[in-house]
């Protein structure tokens, strides 16, 4: 038996084994994604400038601490689900459909675009899983994983509203 699957006999929630490790497993990704936007966010915190450096700066420091709370609770509760977290860059690499940066954006709009892909990234993430607990009645999952999509739905927005990229519709009152 692999290590990563070692404890899940001990685990008795309601949930059946196999159900919790395609729980889990579903989670991984959210993980290693959130991981990666968690480390582009702080690097580009380190290194962003502009006219907008202070709010930019204290921006992307709000949301990679977000995203550090996230990162621990997520790897949680795959643990609460029996397996092993991953916990490797190189894990995180290969799970995550975010990308790391070979290059730093050579501005702030490259940045906020990046990261808006990659909260887009992770709310999409989260709705497959929540979609795919929902088969199971993994309720602690699906309710976990509504809350990280409204984090990174409005975290998305925000940047977005900083480019200037949110469309406002206006419906006409005739």
């Amino acid at each position: 038996m692999s290590l990563k699957y070692q404890d899940t006999k001990k685990v008795q929630t309601g949930i059946n084994q196999d159900e919790r490790y395609a729980a889990a497993e579903a989670m991984e990704r959210v993980l290693a994604s959130s991981y990666m936007l968690f480390l582009k966010t702080q690097y580009y915190h380190w290194n962003v400038v502009g006219s907008g450096f202070f709010q930019l700066h204290e921006l992307f420091e709000r949301q990679y601490r977000e995203l550090f709370e996230a990162i621990d609770e997520l790897a949680e509760r795959i643990r609460a689900l029996g397996i092993t977290a991953p916990g490797t860059f190189k894990e995180f690499a290969k799970l995550s459909d975010i990308q790391e940066d070979t290059t730093l954006p050579t501005d702030w709009v490259g940045m906020v675009r990046n990261l808006v892909e990659g909260h887009e990234t992770v709310a999409r993430e989260c709705r497959d899983v929540i979609n795919k607990a929902k088969l199971v009645e993994d309720e602690v999952t699906i309710d976990m994983l509504t809350q990280r999509m409204a984090v990174h739905e409005k975290a998305a927005w925000m940047l977005r509203s900083t480019l200037g990229q949110y469309a406002v519709v206006v419906k006409d009152n005739q």
